[in-house]
């Protein structure tokens, strides 16, 4: 009995030894920019998981901080910022892959553990969780090939230059035209991921376009691009959307009205909630790859009524990680 007693004494003082481990711990955001519908959501999540993980008392800090232009320099001053307030974690939503690397190996030597996702960064010291952003603008043709196997010309809308996701989706979209070369791309924009700017962009490109049986996206631009085509008076094409509730809803009334069908993916925003449990995990002492993967989420014609009954009006379908939920993403990377 007495040595049932110790063990039970010993699992309690181990118990409370984890819990000690990162109780004390100070986790940051370091975010790039927030004017879309995407970036809002993914501070929402952040603020939300983190919030309840310091009331639970799982750390002692979980705040947030975005830069007021999308410019690395500013971020890489930021996370310097961060290293002298003595946060024990970053995490990084980063303007560029490679021009933070300094500030993040300045972090990495104070001790400071890093974390990027979605916007990674290549410096070898730091945590990286993504999805395959190359596959998701593959998928986008191969989708279109399907649906159009005589192909047409189409017009891609791009995120924010010099972004490792804007990066991505576009190699992806073009290796997926070079795959299926009855597609030809035939104008390039910059929506920034946001309705209102994609919206502008196109609008300003269209009156030099041919006839565009597609438009290829990276999210938050569907809804903007097809407001533009009917300004113009031009035929609504198909358009791939980004999982935006006004992308989604817009969907949804063009269905029921004429049949419209097209498909919708992006990254969920919740990502965010995931890399917090990510650092927390680090920092309790876990095993942790360097390079961490997420499916992306993808709406159909069948899912779509579930997907925009469960994504806040202005929001993005997402979905939040959990504790368990980190857990078993890092152990599936093992």
């Amino acid at each position: 009995m007495k040595s049932l007693l110790l063990s039970a004494t010993a699992f309690a003082l181990a118990a409370t030894t984890v819990q000690a481990e990162t109780s004390d711990a100070r986790i940051a955001l370091s975010n790039n920019y927030a004017g879309n519908s995407w970036r809002q959501a993914m501070l929402q999540s952040w603020e939300e998981v983190g919030n309840k993980a310091v009331e639970e008392g799982a750390v002692a800090a979980a705040d947030s901080f975005t830069t007021s232009e999308n410019q690395a320099t500013e971020q890489a001053a930021q996370i310097q910022n961060m290293i002298l307030q003595g946060y024990d974690a970053i995490v990084v939503n980063s303007a560029s892959p490679t021009a933070l690397n300094g500030a993040i190996k300045e972090a990495c030597d104070a001790g400071v553990t890093v974390v990027s996702f979605d916007g990674i960064v290549t410096e070898p010291c730091a945590w990286r969780i993504a999805v395959d952003f190359e596959g998701m603008g593959k998928l986008q043709v191969e989708y279109l090939s399907q649906r159009l196997p005589e192909g047409g010309k189409l017009l891609e809308i791009r995120g924010l230059a010099g972004v490792f996701v804007d990066d991505e989706i576009s190699a992806g979209i073009h290796k997926g035209v070079e795959e299926n070369p009855q597609f030809e791309i035939v104008g390039s924009v910059h929506g920034d991921w946001a309705q209102d700017v994609a919206q502008k962009a196109v609008a300003g490109i269209l009156p030099s376009l041919p006839e565009v049986v597609g438009v290829v996206t990276q999210g938050g631009d569907g809804y903007g691009a097809a407001q533009a085509f009917k300004a113009a008076g031009r035929d609504t094409p198909l358009i791939v959307l980004g999982n935006r509730q006004d992308e989604m809803a817009w969907w949804a009334e063009q269905r029921d009205a004429n049949g419209y069908e097209t498909m919708s993916l992006s990254i969920a925003p919740g990502v965010a909630s995931l890399a917090f449990w990510v650092a927390q995990q680090i920092l309790d002492g876990a095993e942790v790859p360097k390079d961490l993967s997420v499916p992306f989420l993808k709406v159909t014609q069948d899912t779509l009524d579930e997907a925009l009954a469960t994504t806040t009006e202005g929001s993005v379908a997402t979905t939040d990680y959990s504790l368990e939920d980190a857990k078993g993403v890092i152990s599936g990377a093992m």
